[in-house]
């Protein structure tokens, strides 16, 4: 059972970096778009800004640890 535990969290976290990654890719297509003509006269009427990238805290990274 501690195998496929191990396989479950694997997965997920695999999950999470690709989800991350779309996430990343996609708010840069965005903010290049709103700084291009006619685009970022339209984001500048609109109130559109920047978007920040996900990045995730240091706590985040720590180990997972599983009392059994």
């Amino acid at each position: 059972q501690f195998l496929q535990l191990q396989a479950q969290i694997e997965g997920s976290e695999n999950r999470i970096n690709i989800t991350r990654m779309m996430f990343n890719d996609a708010a840069g297509e965005y903010n290049s778009a709103i700084r291009q003509m006619p685009q970022r006269m339209i984001a500048s009427m609109g109130g559109f800004k920047k978007r920040a990238y996900f990045k995730a805290e240091e706590s985040a990274h720590k180990k997972l640890e599983i009392g059994l």
